[in-house]
């Protein structure tokens, strides 16, 4: 078939689905096309097993004796923990579906698109010419270069979520963030966990913040190997064997039931042919401007393959930006400045703008406030016995909010209010005077914002003596 249509989007994952859902819902005839499975790597691989595995480990948790309830014995059932996941995802597959989309309009073809011209694609015998191309076709599990790991069983994201059976003990390359979170969800649901990374755990993340977290996965019982090299592994018995180095040059062998690799991202463009259709790019994806667009101006390119931040909501954001492009000429471009993310750890961790460091290479450490807020003064907290935790921010002396980490419970819920303020340039002072319901974790926000004042209206001798002359009449 040779089909003409205003949008090809390539690749069915989080932010194709909203472009090819958007644009066909306004009018534009749009095709989409997915070799693999609808709503890709975060419905099928990502975000929704991986949370779902993570709720599981949460209720195995839950019995806590100093709440005055327990469990003599927690039993974990893994394949029906395993079962839940895959309930999860089932439950939301109608809304990333074949069939629904083709109800809003959208032609979908299941199949590798790869480009044969600047305005041309072909998927298997069929011919789709364009005005517009939008290439969302997610990124893949990095496998790096170990020394005897392609002869070794192991798992990646696209594979754990299939597994039914507890692994006696998990071995994990990568302290990311998938990394993390699969080694605490196995760990809590029973398994022996270690985790080897090259570098320290959460590099992204605030070193105080991510201390906190550290302690945590300490209490829980899994072992970290960190700043050591990876030497090789080989398969041993039913399980493998790891040999690492570390900084001393000391070597130690590493044995265990299963391996999980969580060693990063790579975009998917390999096999898209995009040099047939002059469009530029790296190893580490697609080169867009500021509006998405390629090196080719009528192609552009959103989600992991073409930003450094490879989460599900910016390719969704990324979406948003590219329909005002192409349907209504508008010259939307990214702004990351208050782009958030969450680790969803327990506690979790929550970032939203510039982190400590860049703030300082930006204004200046005399230009910079940090302001600290412990959980420990926060009553829900103490209720929940959840005060391990921290809210960290950074605000210009002029009142501007240049970034914030947070960790403890719900951090993800509580940085959303943060990054409402930055998205609308508001200072620090409206973070400080809304009216926040007691007692909520979120007081915490109110609080650290309010502690920007402290040093003007307590610790001001001036002001105290106006108080008290206006005190005399």
């Amino acid at each position: 078939m040779n089909i003409k249509t205003d949008i090809a989007v390539i690749g069915g994952g989080s932010g194709g689905l909203t472009i090819a859902a958007g644009a066909s819902q306004m009018g534009a005839k749009v095709v989409l096309v997915e070799k693999a499975k609808m709503g890709g790597d975060c419905l099928n691989y990502g975000c929704v097993p991986s949370k779902a595995l993570l709720a599981a480990s949460h209720q195995a948790r839950a019995a806590n004796p100093k709440f005055g309830v327990s469990h003599d014995q927690t039993k974990v059932d893994y394949a029906k923990v395993n079962q839940h996941v895959q309930d999860v995802i089932a439950a939301i597959a109608p809304n990333d579906s074949v069939e629904r989309f083709t109800e809003l309009g959208v032609k979908v073809i299941q199949g590798r698109a790869e480009f044969s011209s600047r305005n041309s694609i072909e998927v298997g015998d069929d011919t789709i010419t364009a005005k517009y191309f939008v290439i969302a076709t997610g990124s893949s599990p990095m496998v790096p270069p170990i020394a005897g790991l392609d002869g070794c069983p192991y798992f990646t994201n696209e594979t754990i979520f299939d597994n039914k059976e507890l692994p006696k003990h998990l071995l994990i390359i990568g302290g990311g963030p998938i990394g993390m979170e699969m080694a605490q969800a196995h760990r809590v649901l029973g398994a022996k966990v270690t985790v080897v990374d090259l570098g320290p755990i959460l590099p992204r993340d605030d070193p105080s913040i991510v201390k906190i977290v550290r302690q945590q996965f300490v209490d829980d019982g899994v072992e970290f190997c960190e700043k050591v090299k990876i030497d090789k592994v080989s398969k041993s018995g039913e399980g493998i064997v790891m040999t690492i180095t570390d900084e001393q040059g000391k070597q130690q062998q590493l044995s265990a039931s299963h391996l999980l690799v969580a060693a990063g991202r790579i975009a998917n463009i390999n096999d898209l042919c995009l040099e047939k259709a002059d469009v530029a790019f790296h190893k580490r994806g697609i080169t867009t401007n500021q509006r998405l667009q390629t090196s080719n101006k009528k192609i552009y390119a959103i989600g992991d393959v073409a930003s450094p931040y490879q989460f599900t909501h910016v390719a969704a954001y990324h979406a948003g930006i590219v329909i005002r492009n192409i349907l209504f000429k508008m010259p939307a471009k990214v702004d990351y400045k208050a782009l958030p993310w969450v680790t969803y750890t327990t506690p979790e961790i929550a970032h939203c703008g510039l982190t400590q460091q860049e703030a300082l290479d930006k204004y200046g450490e005399k230009n910079i406030r940090r302001l600290d807020w412990s959980f420990q003064e926060n009553d829900r907290a103490q209720a929940e016995l959840a005060t391990e935790g921290l809210v960290k921010a950074l605000v210009h002396k002029n009142g501007k909010i240049l970034g914030v980490d947070i960790v403890g419970m719900n951090a993800g819920e509580i940085v959303q209010t943060w990054a409402l303020a930055m998205s609308n340039d508001l200072k620090i002072g409206a973070m400080a005077g809304y009216i926040s319901p007691y007692p909520t974790l979120g007081e915490v926000s109110k609080r650290v914002a309010g502690s920007f004042y402290t040093d003007k209206l307590f610790k001001n001798p001036r002001l105290k003596a106006i108080v008290r002359l206006l005190m005399k009449f």
